[in-house]
């Protein structure tokens, strides 16, 4: 007998939770969406005295054309394809795309050109302070403009509830955030140990090194960090996982 193992999934709820589900159901998985992560938009726009605009999200992309930002001659950073495609689909020209898509990455491609420089960072309320801290440390006066805020939507929490049922067979968190708003949906229902112990009997994947230390952090055993940060690698590799539950 041939059972069809039940996938994790916490993307934002809209296209990237659609097509995640997609790709799972194409790859023989039977998804649990529970988005853990909702946008709440601030209608902030970049400073317009920067010499470099950084970009972290396709979010972050279309809230600042919603917004009518206009760019005023800065150098338009991205910090990989997806908000690099993001932004020109708004009609921005995009300038610089590192070839590691991190912050990390980001830093270290404008590092030897940013030493007194002004540059305007535009991204959520939970951006990594990597990116910050390291283009300081550049040499550069670095601002952070807010564009949105992520919040936890109030009727997550599915994907708990099976894990403490010993339900789900692999996990994909995609955040730290993510991780951590399983678990805030996990405790309201008064379920966090139990959720967590589900989690052992389950693959669990993650996107990052700083998401890998999160979970652990908060006691939740990583089983696969895919070295591409995407879903699609994360998923595909953390099927792969899974035990043949064939017998």
């Amino acid at each position: 007998m041939s059972e069809t193992p039940t996938v994790a999934v916490f993307r934002p709820d809209d296209e990237r939770i659609e097509r995640a589900v997609a790709f799972l159901e194409d790859h023989g998985a039977e998804p649990i969406p529970d988005p853990m992560l909702a946008v709440e938009a601030t209608d902030a726009t970049p400073r317009t005295d920067a010499d470099y605009v950084v970009f972290t999200s396709k979010t972050g992309a279309e809230l600042v054309a919603e917004a009518g930002w206009e760019p005023h001659g800065e150098t338009v950073c991205a910090i990989g394809p997806a908000t690099a495609d993001a932004l020109r689909a708004e009609g921005y020209v995009v300038d610089h795309v590192p070839d590691e898509y991190t912050s990390s990455g980001l830093v270290a491609s404008l590092s030897d050109e940013v030493d007194g420089a002004r540059i305007e960072v535009a991204r959520s309320d939970h951006g990594s302070p990597v990116l910050l801290e390291g283009l300081e440390d550049a040499g550069a006066y670095v601002h952070e403009t807010i564009l949105y805020r992520l919040v936890r939507p109030a009727d997550s929490g599915e994907s708990a509830e099976l894990a403490a049922e010993g339900g789900l067979d692999a996990a994909c968190f995609t955040s730290s955030l993510t991780v951590a708003h399983f678990l805030e949906a996990a405790a309201e229902r008064g379920l966090r140990e139990a959720a967590i112990a589900g989690l052992e009997d389950a693959v669990v994947g993650v996107i990052g090194e700083p998401t890998a230390e999160t979970a652990a952090e908060k006691e939740i055993s990583v089983d696969v960090v895919p070295e591409e940060a995407t879903f699609e690698a994360l998923a595909h590799e953390t099927m792969a996982e899974i035990p043949d539950q064939t017998e």
